[in-house]
């Protein structure tokens, strides 16, 4: 059957939702085709009050803002002029609580869709209070979502029925909403139907949108009496006003037994750790069944706009393998980027260093986060210290599996495939998080190694550098023993510096040798890091895993038409005992996948990780102690070259003022050729004393370089998703 208005038609097939006093389908303009949803009140909306019958007429012609469903018109029904037709903008992606039923959101969204629900929700509610309207029906179900030409979605409140007009400083007595997402005083008197005096302020809705944040985040309520919200009413009431202070979620799991309080999301849901230090405190502080201390819209603005201002810079820090979000503003300083991964990580600014993308990343403390990399968690900047780490990855737990029904019963059969198809989604949602995690530690391992391996070469350079100065001083000190004896002055004693010098000489050596067996340890590890990234190319447990989700899903459409068919004959309702087999079998497979492949793998690149840390600090540590050391050697060089310059010099300044006919003095028959002598030798001290302030100068810049100095690695690219 169809119904129409002027403009617009429908199918009452295409219901897209019913209430009490309506129902809204999915409709066509006539001329255009253009999609529609059109909301029909029924004959029992017409018992209200006028004024209450014209409210959302009323309210929806003065909203206008991108994440408020537009209104486009108010028609007639065809059939019967008095029943009037709002025509309204169609959502294609259906409704946020249609989004969260889906299966592989059983867990929560993805944390890049929760921020757009929190920007858009946000957004929309700021125009409710600027135009001064209560909406009295937050939750997920009013929360449309519109798909863009990008694929990019857009949340639009919707369903203004309850909406009235009330200031900050105003309170109303009556009562609309769903009961879940009521605030408790207003559950109090529309669900325990207890009387009371009280009135409600506007902040009711904020209590409603923390339950929607909260569900959207965890993929559950927060607050869930034994039994469910709806069959234990009365404990329902007792979490949400005996809840503690700053507690955002109370489950009782036992009849009559505790409640178990919350103060953080569950582990299990999307959204990094990052993103919950900022989060919390807003639903600590909108989950307050208390008016008087519930915070203002006004707070609640400034605290989300202040989310969603920020930007994110994903780390992965090496050393410990975790991945973090920095929730940070773009004019912050690199100075606060380095406290907040303190915050994340314990590692002190003093300790960490950058890398991106397999090159240096060097930070100024000064400079704005703005200028850091656009990063993604699959390309994010890696931390590395500069003290030893302890890997602080803990490992992911198992979602909780409820028990298989032993009984036939196509509808318990049912409801356990529905559960586990969100189960199995976040086991395999795990493993990619596990894979991913593998890759990330070898991309960074790889540059690392890189990095020791630019210092090794750059310390063998210094090596034949400081040896080269060591010869030309020791070549020099040859020379002056040959002045000795010549002129009739006392020479400086250069026993201190020639010991020096020997010493220097005696080390050199096993320097060099150091740093050919760290070139040679690199080579071994940079084989064994081949081998680790050969395995990540090869693993097809997700694969494997997805193959079995797959027919988890089939079986699952399978019993949903089991259900609805009630009464099964006799060969259906074998397949159906069969197909429990199967799914029994399914899922022991994926968790067996997940236990042998995912976590054991992880485990074993845990453990090369550890080796690997270990031995790179302490090259790195070494190698830092040779460039220190060599340092000192050329102040040493320096100063055994400033005493045989002024040997020199003074050895020349005394030939040059020797009278004529002094030739035969000290056995030297030609004064010009002596002098000619002292002018080249002072010379060729001059220039070894350039070259050693000049490679002094060189070495000093070339160890500042090298502590952050690392090419792009060679990295085989993993095959896999």
């Amino acid at each position: 059957m169809t119904a129409s208005t002027a403009h617009h038609l429908w199918s009452l097939e295409d219901i897209l939702g019913q209430g009490a006093t309506a129902s809204v389908y999915k409709a066509r303009n006539k001329k255009t085709g253009e999609l529609v949803a059109v909301k029909v009140f029924n004959m029992a909306s017409y018992s209200r009050p006028y004024e209450v019958q014209m409210r959302e007429f009323e309210i929806l012609r003065k909203l206008n803002h991108a994440n408020i469903v537009k209104l486009f018109a108010v028609e007639e029904m065809h059939m019967n002029p008095k029943q009037k037709v709002l025509v309204m903008e169609f959502c294609s992606g259906g409704s946020l609580l249609s989004v969260l039923e889906e299966p592989e959101n059983a867990f929560g969204l993805p944390e890049s869709e929760f921020v757009i629900v929190l920007q858009c929700v946000v957004h929309g509610m700021n125009h409710l209070r600027e135009n001064g309207v209560i909406h009295r029906d937050i939750k997920p179900g009013n929360i449309m979502r519109q798909v863009g030409e990008d694929g990019r979605s857009v949340y639009k409140l919707t369903d203004f029925g309850a909406a009235r007009e009330l200031e900050d400083d105003e309170s109303f007595v009556s009562i609309y909403g769903t009961e879940e997402y009521l605030h408790p005083d207003m559950y109090e008197r529309a669900v325990l139907r207890k009387p009371q005096q009280k009135t409600y302020g506007v902040t009711v809705d904020l209590w409603s949108i923390g339950v929607t944040f909260y569900h959207a985040a965890a993929g559950v309520l927060p607050f869930i009496p034994f039994g469910g919200p709806r069959r234990n009413k009365q404990i329902m009431y007792k979490i949400t006003t005996e809840k503690p202070e700053r507690a955002i979620a109370g489950v009782q799991k036992l009849e009559d037994g505790t409640i178990e309080w919350s103060y953080q999301l569950p582990h299990f849901c999307q959204l990094s750790e990052g993103l919950k230090m900022q989060l919390v405190p807003v639903l600590a502080n909108i989950l307050e069944a208390n008016q008087e201390k519930c915070w203002g819209f006004d707070q609640f603005f400034a605290a989300t706009t202040d989310i969603l201002q920020r930007v994110t810079v994903h780390i992965f820090s090496l050393q410990q393998a975790t991945a973090h979000s920095i929730y940070i503003h773009f004019y912050n300083t690199a100075l606060i980027f380095f406290e907040e991964v303190q915050i994340r990580t314990g590692i002190e600014p003093e300790f960490q260093q950058y890398l991106f993308q397999g090159h240096p990343l060097p930070l100024e403390p000064s400079m704005k986060v703005i200028n850091l990399p656009s990063t993604t968690p699959d390309r994010p900047i890696f931390l590395l210290s500069r003290r030893p780490e302890k890997i602080a990855a803990l490992p992911l737990k198992e979602p909780n599996t409820p028990p298989m029904p032993t009984r036939f019963d196509v509808i318990a059969d049912h409801a356990f495939s529905k559960t586990m198809v969100g189960v199995i989604h976040q086991y395999v949602r795990m493993a990619r998080v596990l894979i991913k995690h593998r890759e990330l530690i070898l991309q960074g391992v790889y540059s690392y190694i890189e990095s020791v391996r630019i210092e090794c070469n750059n310390t063998a350079h210094k090596i034949a550098m400081v040896n080269m100065k060591l010869l030309s001083c020791l070549s020099t000190e040859e020379t002056l023993q040959t002045l000795r004896g010549q002129f009739p002055f006392e020479f400086p004693d250069s026993t201190d510096y020639k010991q020096k010098l020997l010493l220097i000489q005696e080390k050199l050596p096993v320097y060099g040798s150091s740093i050919r067996e760290y070139q040679n340890k690199l080579q071994h590890l940079h084989v064994e890091l081949a081998k680790h990234s050969e395995m990540l190319a090869e693993d097809k447990s997700i694969q494997k895993m997805e193959v079995l989700l797959n027919k988890i899903v089939a079986i699952h459409q399978q019993y949903r038409k089991d259900r609805s068919a009630g009464k099964l004959n006799y060969n259906d309702e074998q397949i159906h005992k069969f197909e429990k087999l199967n799914l029994s079998s399914h899922i022991k497979k994926v968790k067996k996948l997940f236990c042998d492949d995912c976590l054991q793998k992880q485990q074993e690149v845990w453990a090369a990780l550890r080796m690997l840390n270990s031995t790179l600090y302490d090259m790195q540590s070494r190698l830092d102690q040779f460039s220190s050391f060599f340092l000192q050697l050329i102040g040493d060089l320096q100063i055994c070259e400033g005493n045989q310059t002024k040997v020199l010099e003074r050895v020349l300044v005394i030939g040059l003022q020797r009278p004529a006919g002094a030739e035969a003095i000290d056995g030297l028959k030609n004064k010009d050729h002596m002098i000619l002598r002292m002018k080249r030798l002072r010379d060729e001290m001059e220039t070894v004393a350039r070259e050693l302030q000049n490679n002094n100068r060189m070495i000093e810049s070339l160890r500042a370089f090298n502590s952050t100095l690392v090419v792009e690695p060679n990295l085989p690219q993993p095959k896999g998703p």
